[in-house]
Parts: C-alpha cells; structure tokens; sequence
C-alpha cells in the first residue's frame, strides 16, 4: 500500500507542471498569452534603403500595381492639359503628368511639371 501511495504522490507531483503547462495553451484567452510573449524577439539590424525616381519613357508598359498608386487627374484643365483621348487617363507622379491607356497601362505622352 505504501508504494502504490508514493506512486501516486510521485505521479502527481510529475504530472502538475505538465497539466498546467496544457493549460496556458487553452481557453478563450489563448490570443492573450501569445500577444504577451512576442517583444520577446531578435533584434535586427536596418537595412539600407535606396529611393530611386522612375524615368519614365514614352511606350513604357506600367504594372497594374504602379497604376493603382498613381493619382489620377480628372480636373486636367486646371493643370492645362488636353482632354485625354478615349482610352486614355492622365496620371500624377510626382510632379510629372503622364497619358496612361486605360487597359494596356502603355505611356502614350509625358509633360513635365513645374
């Protein structure tokens, strides 16, 4: 009777951190305790990073990610542009005015901004 008693206080005081470690991991604040332990990260170092301006050139095809960031220009008068033809968009970049086919994304003209 005395070993099965040992075995079971063995068992148990084995078995408690384990069952608790199961713990950590359940129930509706599991989010919780992972959002906890995350500062705990390698720090890296910063890479360099470089800018370069795009040249464009005229018949140059634009990704459909380049043209989803371009600022398209619907009061062309103000900035005394022609009306675009059909098909066409004028886009901003940066202080550049550029004729875009809509579908195609081909540069069809450039003018230079002030």
């Amino acid at each position: 009777m005395k070993k099965f008693a040992i075995t079971l206080l063995a068992a148990t005081i084995l078995a408690a951190p384990i069952a608790q470690a199961r713990d950590d991991h359940r129930g509706p604040d599991r989010g919780r305790h992972i959002e906890r332990s995350a500062p705990h990260h390698k720090m890296s170092p910063h890479k360099k990073v470089i800018v370069q301006k795009h040249r464009w050139s005229r018949g140059h095809r634009m990704s459909a990610g380049d043209r989803r960031r371009m600022q398209e220009v619907r009061d062309y008068r103000r900035h005394r542009l022609s009306a675009p033809p059909r098909g066409h968009r004028w886009v901003r970049v940066d202080n550049d005015f550029l004729l875009v086919g809509i579908t195609s994304g081909i540069i069809a003209s450039i003018i230079a901004g002030r």
